[in-house]
């Protein structure tokens, strides 16, 4: 009889629980390490906290049947969160969500036999680890930025860096890496220079590493290769794993039926038809795509200035524009687009991995989210690079001058990229000698992104070995409660 126990419980599905961030630039990579989780056997629940369940998410369902999707309160159901500051906004999401993955962790560990026993969380929860250890699990931290970010922000947390920052250049030379000591002051994260600016921000991104030695991994979006110096050393402060590029398998390594895109959204898809057949028309290499990602506002000045660019330079543009900031356009732009005889395309919202995997796309114009940059790298799509804020300029410095993957634009003295330095760049880098170059190291780097995810490729391998430990585990909780 005891046998036959031990046998029924050996052929049980593995669990892992992951709890995501509710913000899509978050979800996404969540999503897809999720995925494969799922694809080395285990039994994967991803937790997205939401407001309103039936109307957060919508879910496409390609590559997502293989996980289970739970949605848990954040807490602000009928309350406007765009009133509320960030410091108020990220201690009720505390609060809130640590009760919510509780409830939920005693739920899952009442009606299984064999429990999950880690706690896969966003790097910026790290109060999630506090809750897993409360109920006899493990936790794996995963950062969603790139790990040169992730060491700039571990400097400053240990207090190696000056804060606020005025400079990176000769600061910690004997202790970091010199591709992150080079580093000038406009490539810096945004809110540790302009520190009054984003105190919330620069709490929440500092905290990621309050109790991070406490977990028994962290996971970093990103894979060794793109970051060989960053990743070497931050592996000889805080051992990490490489687990990137988290995006859909059919766009590099193909092991993964159906991985066509995330599955999820925070937005309602729409345009996606539009935006392919309008694609389809165009040329090889004659479309630039503009996208400054979820987040980003831009002022109408520097909207204007982007408008005329784009009607200016030489080839295609597709530029996504959330609705939220249609009204910030020049006056009559939408209309005058009839006038272009197709020249562009302007969308509340499109399937950006369909369109940088698009053929006629020869140029992306981003913002630099750690996401888009790594899909832009992943696709081999070249790019010109317009940082925002919080990561972003430091991804950008990368891309330009470590990559050499693209170009970035340079602000006047108003702070505004003017129309012509856009007509420029996207010209110099679609048609140019710069262009060629650029173009060379972006399918250079296309190849590594694959080989990292394919079998036996750096990512693969660190994934194979945490669903290892996993596993492992298992099988010392079966032994003892035998």
């Amino acid at each position: 009889m005891m046998d036959q126990q031990k046998s029924e419980r050996s052929i049980k599905p593995i669990h892992v629980i992951v709890l995501a961030y509710p913000a899509q630039g978050h979800i996404n990579p969540v999503v897809e390490f999720s995925k494969r989780l799922a694809s080395k056997g285990l039994n994967v629940a991803l937790i997205i906290p939401v407001s309103e369940p039936s109307k957060s998410l919508h879910s496409t369902n390609h590559g997502t049947s293989s996980i289970k999707i739970e949605q848990i309160s954040d807490g602000f159901e009928g309350v406007d969160t765009n009133e509320l500051s960030l410091d108020v906004y990220f201690e009720l999401l505390t609060v809130s969500v640590s009760k919510s993955l509780t409830n939920f962790i005693k739920r899952h560990q009442s009606s299984q036999d064999n429990p999950a026993k880690v706690l896969v969380y966003d790097s910026v929860m790290p109060w999630a680890l506090d809750i897993a250890i409360q109920h006899g699990m493990h936790g794996a931290s995963f950062f969603t930025q790139s790990c040169a970010v992730g060491a700039i922000y571990h400097h400053v947390h240990r207090g190696t860096l000056k804060f606020p920052l005025e400079d990176s250049r000769g600061q910690g030379q004997d202790s970091v890496p010199p591709v992150i000591s080079n580093l000038s002051l406009n490539d810096l994260p945004s809110f540790l220079v302009d520190v009054d600016a984003y105190p919330a921000l620069v709490k929440l991104v500092l905290g990621q590493f309050s109790n991070v030695m406490r977990a028994n991994w962290r996971l970093f979006s990103t894979f060794a290769e793109l970051e060989v110096e960053v990743v070497k050393w931050m592996g000889s402060q805080c051992p990490l794993l490489t687990v990137g590029p988290t995006v859909p398998s059919m766009y590099l390594d193909k092991r993964i039926q159906h991985d066509k895109d995330y599955g999820l959204s925070l937005f309602k898809p729409n345009d996606a038809e539009t935006c392919i057949e309008w694609l389809d028309s165009k040329d090889a290499d004659s479309v630039v795509y503009v996208s400054f990602g979820s987040l980003a506002s831009l002022g109408e000045e520097q909207m204007e200035e982007i408008a005329i660019g784009l009607k200016r330079m030489k080839g295609n543009f597709l530029w996504v524009v959330r609705a939220s900031e249609e009204k910030k356009l020049p006056c009559n732009f939408l209309q005058d687009m009839e006038l272009l005889d197709g020249k562009g395309l302007v969308v509340k919202w499109c399937d950006q991995l369909q369109v940088l995997s698009h053929g006629s796309v020869g140029c992306f114009m981003t913002h630099c989210g750690w996401n888009s940059t790594m899909e832009g790298v992943s696709w081999g799509v070249p790019m010109v690079v317009m940082p925002q804020r919080t990561d972003q300029p430091t991804n950008a410095a990368f891309i330009t001058e470590v990559w050499k993957v693209g170009l970035r634009v340079r602000v006047n003295e108003k702070g505004i990229v003017t129309s012509e330095e856009i007509e420029s760049c996207i010209n110099e880098v679609m048609g140019g000698e710069r262009g060629k170059e650029i173009k060379a190291n972006s399918l250079k780097w296309k190849e590594r992104a694959r080989i990292a995810m394919e079998e036996g490729g750096s990512s693969d391998n660190n994934i194979n070995n945490f669903a290892k430990n996993i596993i492992e585990m298992y099988k010392q909780w079966c032994f003892v409660h035998d």
